[in-house]
């Protein structure tokens, strides 16, 4: 899929799909009117079933809403925002963490309005640690003092541990799930390792499903 495909909420905001991501803006903000909703995690149960390119576009249509949006690529195993984007992956966010650099320094804005990137940086050895560590306690507080909403793509929820351990961390996760791929016990496991963090499962994207002329469609409902 070409950038111009997975930036489809930047290149063609009004098309049917784009609106499909608006709809799952909306049901992400009907699901947090008791709470402030500060950081979303987006993952899914396997490789290769959009969990990136949902990341990216939900995080262009917040942006459009007019929230200060920042998309962490935290997807250490197989990072592909700098891709997507067009970026250098020098410098991201293991070099924050790691304390080599500060946000500031390495952060990209792009060209959308109020949405900045954070990419994912140098692959360390050791990912889910550093998610876990007091650094990544201090990275929150951050970039909660500078935006209104963090949106961290990370690695699929079933092949390590990662997704499970920021899960905690966030305020709310996403799963997706590719129609005809996603195997029906692989999401159920994926979603039941989620409802067990503390973060709450917001719902479950599902992509890929053909519907008329579009090739990819969204549907957002609660689990």
């Amino acid at each position: 899929m070409n950038t111009k495909r997975k930036l489809v909420t930047k290149t063609d905001p009004k098309s049917p799909i784009s609106e499909q991501y608006k709809t799952i803006r909306t049901n992400i903000n009907f699901s947090s009117v008791d709470r402030d909703l500060r950081s979303i995690m987006v993952t899914s149960s396997g490789p290769g079933e959009g969990k990136s390119t949902t990341a990216a576009n939900l995080a262009v249509v917040f942006a459009q809403q007019g929230k200060n949006v920042l998309l962490v690529d935290a997807d250490m195993r197989k990072p592909t925002a700098h891709y997507t984007f067009n970026l250098t992956n020098t410098f991201g966010f293991t070099t924050v963490l790691t304390r080599q650099k500060t946000l500031r320094e390495v952060v990209h804005p792009s060209d959308v309005d109020h949405l900045d990137l954070l990419t994912c940086g140098p692959v360390p050895p050791n990912p889910a640690e550093l998610l876990s560590s007091r650094s990544m306690e201090e990275f929150l507080v951050d970039v909660y003092g500078d935006y209104d909403l963090v949106i961290f793509d990370t690695p699929p929820v079933l092949a390590v541990t990662d997704a499970q351990v920021l899960a905690n961390q966030c305020d709310g996760t996403v799963l997706v799930v590719s129609s005809g791929t996603t195997e029906i016990e692989s999401a159920q496991k994926a979603r039941d390792l989620l409802q067990a963090t503390k973060g709450k499962l917001l719902g479950v994207v599902l992509n890929n499903r053909e519907v008329k002329d579009t090739s990819y469609y969204y549907y957002y409902g609660k689990k």
